[in-house]
C-alpha cells in the first residue's frame, strides 16, 4: 500500500456567516476556487495531473448546489478534464473528503488528489424545518432526532456538566484564540481573500470577540425555547422526547447559548494528497504522512458523541494510543461535546484546540475538516512536535477522524 503524504495546506480566514460578513458578497464556488488557485501557486502542481477535486459541502443546494467541487474546479479555471465531487458527512464533510483523497493515493487509484470544503453560512436559507431526520416519520418513532443545539444541552445534563463549566470552556476557547491571532500562528496556511476586483475583503479571522466568564453567563440559553415547545409533527417536545432516551438526564438544564456554541462562519480551505513517491519524482516537499483515518457511528438523539469513538478506533489503526499524540484538534461544535471527550478519552485539555477553536474562531461546516487540519500541522511545525490527531462530530450521531505524522 502506499503512503499518502500531505504536500500542503490552503485556506481561507473564516469571516461571520450573516449578511454583512466580511465574505458574504461572493459566491461559494469563487471563494473555494480562490483557495484552489492559491494551492496551486504555493505547490507548483500541475492541475491536469489531479485525478480528482473531492469537497466537502453539509448544504449542497441553492449556491452551494449543482456538485459545487466540479464547479469550483472550472471556477478555477483548472482544465476541463479535471473532474470534481461533492461529500456530505454533516460538519464532517471536508475531513471525510480528506480522508477519501488519503484512501485513494492508499489504495493506488490515484497519484494526487485534491481534497477541500467549502460553506457559506450567510448564503444558508432559513431554516424550513427544525427536524433532522429527513421528514421519515417511521425513521422519527425509532430515532427522535432532535435539534443539535439541544443534543448539546442533553451531553451536558447526562455528564453533569454545569453552565459554569461549558462558559469557562468558552472563554478559554477565545483566550486561546486571541493569542495564536496575535502570535500570527494561523499565518502559514491563511490566503488573504479577493473580491472579482482584487481587492482584498479578508484577511485575518473575523469572529473573535473579548470576553470573560462574566459575560457569557449573562447570555440567555439558545435552546430552551425550543426544546421545550410543542413540535408541528411529534405529540411531545424535543425535551421530552431527549429524556424518553435518556431518563438519567432529568429536567434538561439548556447550558449552550450564542457564546458557547460554534459560531457561523464562512470558509474554504483545499489540501493537496499525494503518493510519497509521486510526490519526490516532482520534487515536492510533503509536510506530513496520513497515519489512519476513521469514521464512527454513535446514538443518534445524543448525536455529538462520536469524536471520542473515531479517535480511538484510529488510533488503534495507526497501532498507537491516544497517548502518543502530541497535540488534538476536536471540533468545538459546542462546549459540552470537547469536554466529553476530555473526560471519555482521559486526554490533557492542554493537548487540545490549543489555539482555540469554532466557538471562538467559527465553523464553516463543510470548510472546517480542512482548516482544522491546518491548525494542527501549521502549530505541529511551530512546537516542532510529530503527531496530531483531528476529530469531529456530525450530525446523525457519527465522528471522523485524521491523524497525521510531520515527514
Amino acid at each position: 500500500m502506499k503512503n499518502a503524504v500531505i504536500v500542503d495546506i490552503v485556506r481561507t480566514p473564516r469571516g461571520r456567516g450573516r449578511p454583512g460578513g466580511a465574505l458574504s458578497a461572493l459566491h461559494p464556488q469563487e471563494l473555494l476556487a480562490g483557495v484552489l488557485v492559491e494551492l496551486r501557486k504555493r505547490t507548483g502542481l500541475d492541475p491536469a495531473e489531479i485525478a480528482d477535486v473531492l469537497t466537502g459541502c453539509a448544504n449542497a443546494v441553492g449556491v452551494h448546489g449543482d456538485n459545487i467541487g466540479r464547479l469550483s474546479v472550472l471556477a478555477a479555471g483548472w482544465p476541463v478534464e479535471v473532474p470534481g465531487v461533492t461529500f456530505n458527512r454533516a460538519c464532517g464533510s471536508g475531513q471525510q473528503a480528506v480522508n477519501s483523497a488519503a484512501m485513494m493515493v492508499e489504495a493506488g487509484q490515484a497519484d494526487a488528489v485534491v481534497a477541500s470544503g467549502v460553506e457559506m453560512m450567510s448564503h444558508y436559507p432559513p431554516p424550513s424545518r427544525m427536524t433532522l431526520d429527513g421528514g421519515n416519520e417511521r425513521l422519527r418513532a425509532r430515532y427522535p432526532v432532535i435539534p443539535q443545539g439541544i443534543s448539546a444541552d442533553l451531553i451536558a445534563a447526562v455528564e453533569g456538566f454545569g453552565r459554569a463549566d461549558v462558559d469557562r470552556f468558552a472563554a478559554e476557547s477565545q483566550r486561546r484564540a486571541a493569542a495564536a491571532i496575535a502570535e500570527g500562528r494561523f499565518a502559514a496556511s491563511t490566503v488573504p481573500v479577493t473580491d472579482a476586483a482584487g481587492r482584498v475583503v479578508l484577511d485575518r479571522e473575523e469572529l473573535p470577540r473579548d470576553t470573560t466568564e462574566e459575560a457569557l453567563a449573562a447570555l440567555p440559553p439558545s435552546f430552551e425555547r425550543l426544546g421545550a415547545a410543542a413540535v408541528e409533527g411529534y405529540d411531545r417536545s424535543f425535551d421530552a422526547m431527549a429524556r424518553e432516551v435518556y431518563p438519567e438526564a432529568g429536567e434538561i438544564a439548556h447550558v449552550h447559548h450564542a457564546g458557547n456554541s460554534s459560531g457561523l462562519a464562512d470558509g474554504a480551505g483545499a489540501v493537496l494528497v499525494t503518493g510519497e513517491r509521486y510526490a519526490r519524482e516532482r520534487g515536492l516537499r510533503p509536510r506530513a504522512r496520513v497515519v489512519a483515518t476513521a469514521t464512527a457511528g454513535a446514538e443518534p438523539v445524543i448525536m455529538l458523541t462520536a469524536p471520542g469513538p473515531a479517535a480511538e478506533q484510529c488510533a488503534r489503526r495507526a497501532g498507537m494510543s491516544l497517548d502518543d499524540i502530541d497535540l488534538f484538534e476536536v471540533n468545538e461544535a459546542f462546549a459540552s461535546v470537547v469536554l466529553r471527550f476530555a473526560r471519555e478519552t482521559g486526554v490533557d485539555p492542554g493537548r487540545i484546540n490549543v489555539n482555540g477553536g469554532a466557538i471562538a474562531l467559527g465553523h464553516p461546516i463543510g470548510a472546517s475538516g480542512p482548516i482544522l487540519l491546518a491548525t494542527l500541522l501549521d502549530e505541529m511545525e511551530r512546537r516542532d512536535l510529530s503527531t496530531g490527531l483531528v476529530t469531529m462530530c456530525t450530525g446523525g450521531g457519527m465522528g471522523t477522524a485524521t491523524i497525521i505524522e510531520r515527514v
